[in-house]
């Protein structure tokens, strides 16, 4: 496996966590991290609902075409 070193701060409460799963589980803490990312990163899709409201009114002046320009082709 070829990795980089990454350096994070942890919360004492994270850490305890993750110490405590990687004692039972009879791994590292590096390998509890990784799991996690790797389960968080295949979750994560793109959700277009949040694209269109994160960006909603950032261009308050742009001009609105009408409709009759829609289908113009």
């Amino acid at each position: 496996m070829s990795a980089t070193r990454t350096q994070v701060y942890l919360t004492e409460e994270q850490r305890q966590r993750i110490d405590a799963l990687a004692e039972v589980e009879g791994v590292t803490m590096a390998e509890i991290i990784r799991r996690a990312l790797d389960s968080y990163l295949e979750d994560e899709t793109p959700d277009p609902e949040l694209a269109l409201a994160a960006t909603f009114g950032a261009a308050p002046n742009a001009k609105v075409p009408s409709r009759d320009e829609w289908d113009r082709g």
